[in-house]
């Protein structure tokens, strides 16, 4: 039963999207990347960006999905790693 259980927990913990439990950005902006590099690789991902916040080392994203519903991410600004707090740089 125990194994069932962690395969299962593997199986879904694999299978979801990958997101950083990172931090924001502390370098200077000079080693940011591109705020248009990340509203490229978004649209590209099926998302139209409404807004885009710069915040303490983050860009912090409104965005509508595929499904028309909307989205909060949160991303470091010098890696545009996702972050798991789509509200990192407000803390």
């Amino acid at each position: 039963m125990k194994t069932v259980f962690f395969l299962t927990a593997a199986a879904i913990a694999l299978s979801s999207p990958a997101l950083a439990a990172g931090k924001c950005s502390a370098s200077p902006k000079s080693n940011w990347q591109p705020q248009a590099k990340l509203e490229a690789q978004l649209a590209s991902e099926g998302l139209k960006v409404r807004q885009v916040k710069v915040e303490n080392g983050c860009y912090e994203v409104y965005a509508i999905n595929k499904d028309g519903k909307r989205e909060n991410m949160a991303f470091n600004a010098e890696t545009l790693e996702r972050l798991d707090n789509p509200e990192a740089g407000e803390n």
